[in-house]
């Protein structure tokens, strides 16, 4: 053995002090991703509608509506393709250092926009182009704060370590939804004058500190070996495309289930509790911030136990639950009942999405080559988000239109996506316990 390859191997199993600042890096990264990500969602029905989106031009409503939320969700697979290319040939680290800095600077500039009173049309333009920007940021950001703690984790662990990552989520969410609760305190006049800018701006902090962690670290050991083999990717997309098609579309289907419940309980819920139930605002508010931190405990207990019983046996049990619960899930609402409703969406979230969420983050990984590593997990992730999570709104939306109040054609949507994500994972192999491939 060369002395390159003894080195290599010295440091493939990471101390645990790496470990630590792996982790770390990763969570403070992804709650600053998914900060920026949400709080653009948390501020279009509070501030944009009225700054930037004027109801009474009928274009700019079009701009609006498929730049507030598609947009984001549509240009994360552009994000994980650009990004996931030079994650496969450069390397992991750097990815991460560049998507960091997107997601930051894409927030703190939505901060400085003016707005459609200042300069008209302009205005909003800008706003759903660095929404655009954010997207991508995202869309290349999450494979490679996965694969940092994946690629370094002992393998009785991976589940868990893995999983631990999508703490960002949550921390997240909260952060996004606290902070324009804080400011919207504010006086009506001053918090749509500048009071809503301040989420906005703070950002670029985070992003720094984010930033100067995970320069900190080293590559990780599986890239390393990597490179020194002499076996790094000339086309990525390419091998995935015509190589590795079946896990790519495995991850896929994996996919859609676990994010068109996020998207009914947590988004689609929002409008159908308050505008067809005709209830408080502050119900389902109140049950998706306790649903959020519940998540906290829930994700890295699901990613464990994924390490005891197995990938697939966890997403058995969340595509049935899925199925079984679609129903259901509407029928508690329909009691108007503010506990009862709470309960509804923290069981959707929970055992909806968040076992998908967290244990689907090192199964995606395992799934693929290191080689292929970046791209294959990132691309299959982010295409399946863009289809479930960038349609489910709508269609649910449309579907209550089409039937005038009745919610059972979402429900049915529902359970034919946690159909397929079954068969994905029927097709799925299961890898909790074992080496990662090479």
């Amino acid at each position: 053995m060369n002395i390159a390859a003894f080195r290599i191997a010295e440091h493939s199993a990471a101390d645990a002090g790496e470990v630590r600042r792996v982790l770390a890096s990763s969570i403070i990264g992804t709650a600053a991703e998914w900060y920026d990500f949400l709080i653009y969602g948390a501020a279009s029905a509070l501030v944009f509608n009225k700054l930037f989106f004027p109801m009474a031009d009928p274009a700019l409503g079009i701009v609006a509506a498929f730049g507030t939320y598609g947009v984001g969700f549509f240009a994360r697979p552009f994000g994980a393709a650009i990004f996931g290319h030079f994650g496969d040939r450069v390397g992991r680290k750097a990815m991460l250092a560049i998507t960091i800095v997107i997601m930051g600077l894409g927030t703190f500039l939505i901060g400085l926009l003016p707005t459609y009173k200042d300069v008209g049309v302009l205005a909003p333009i800008l706003l759903v182009l660095l929404r655009l920007f954010q997207g991508i940021g995202l869309g290349g950001e999450w494979a490679g704060a996965v694969l940092m703690v994946v690629e370094n984790a002992p393998e009785k662990n991976r589940g868990l370590l893995g999983s631990m990552v999508q703490l960002g989520y949550p921390i997240g969410n909260l952060a996004a939804i606290g902070a324009l609760a804080l400011v919207s305190r504010l006086p009506e006049a001053d918090f749509l004058a500048w009071g809503w800018r301040i989420p906005f701006l703070v950002s670029i902090f985070m992003a720094g500190i984010g930033f100067y962690i995970r320069m900190q670290l080293e590559e990780t050991p599986v890239f390393r070996e990597i490179e020194a083999r002499k076996e790094v990717a000339r086309l990525p997309l390419v091998e995935v495309l015509t190589t590795h098609r079946r896990p790519f579309f495995t991850a896929i289907g994996l996919k859609l289930s676990e994010i068109s419940y996020v998207s009914i309980a947590g988004i689609f819920s929002i409008s159908y509790v308050t505008s067809n139930l005709g209830l408080p605002r502050s119900v389902i508010l109140n049950a998706l911030l306790l649903a959020s931190a519940i998540a906290l405990a829930a994700i890295p207990f699901f990613g464990w136990l994924s390490d005891r019983i197995g990938r697939k046996t966890m997403f058995y049990a969340s595509c049935v639950f899925a199925i079984a619960f679609a129903f259901p899930f509407f029928w508690l609402l329909d009691t108007k009942d503010a506990s009862v409703i709470t309960v509804a969406i923290i069981m959707a979230i929970i055992f909806g999405q968040m076992i998908g969420f967290g244990v689907g983050a090192p199964w995606y990984s395992e799934l693929f080559t290191g080689r292929l590593r970046y791209t294959g997990a990132s691309l299959g992730f982010q295409i399946g988000a863009a289809i479930s999570g960038g349609l489910t709104p709508f269609a649910a939306a449309s579907f209550l239109a089409w039937t005038k109040g009745e919610t059972w054609p979402i429900s049915l949507y529902l359970i034919v996506l946690a159909c397929i994500s079954l068969v994905a994972t029927i097709a799925a192999p299961e890898t909790a316990g074992k080496p990662l491939k090479k």
